[in-house]
């Protein structure tokens, strides 16, 4: 399969409640493709400590999403939810965007410290080694590091 197309692709994409169709509509293009079939769904309002630390949560198949979709789709998707996830004057503390693995479950935190070289080293993680685990990037240590259970904050 050349490196531009992608397999067919469910990626279903859960937003706060509350959250305007104008903000959902950036991520949806970023993950829009040929052959990818995107959804938006609500995700179910929280009360008190179980409060979402997320903006977005995208569940998608992660592992071929990184490696077998090809490299042109998923690195103009990371390009795009980078911009997403940069700090402005006007959101200095975005919350992230998470990524889950459908399969496994596995969460990955993508705040404004998972730069392009955070970016190479997720292509390149063993995500086997990690199941139900909630992954983030230490910048301090330049590198992907599992966080307790619900901590999908990035701090």
């Amino acid at each position: 399969m050349p490196d531009d197309e992608a397999p067919d692709a469910q990626i279903d994409i859960y937003v706060t409640s509350g959250t305007p169709p104008a903000a959902e509509q950036p991520l949806v293009d970023a993950f829009t493709a040929p052959g990818v079939h995107v959804r938006v769904r609500a995700w179910p309002a929280r009360r008190g400590t179980d409060a979402l630390d997320w903006l977005f949560l995208v569940a998608l198949p992660l592992h071929a999403f990184l490696g077998g979709f090809g490299g042109r789709l998923a690195d103009d998707t990371y390009r795009r939810l980078r911009e997403l996830t940069r700090r402005t004057p006007q959101a200095p503390s975005a919350p992230p965007f998470v990524l889950q693995d459908t399969a496994t479950g596995i969460r990955v935190v993508l705040g404004p410290e998972a730069d392009e070289e955070a970016y190479r080293k997720l292509r390149s993680l063993d995500l086997s080694q990690f199941r139900y685990d909630t992954l983030r990037y230490d910048a301090a240590e330049a590198r992907w590091v599992s966080v307790p259970s619900g901590d999908d904050s990035g701090a």
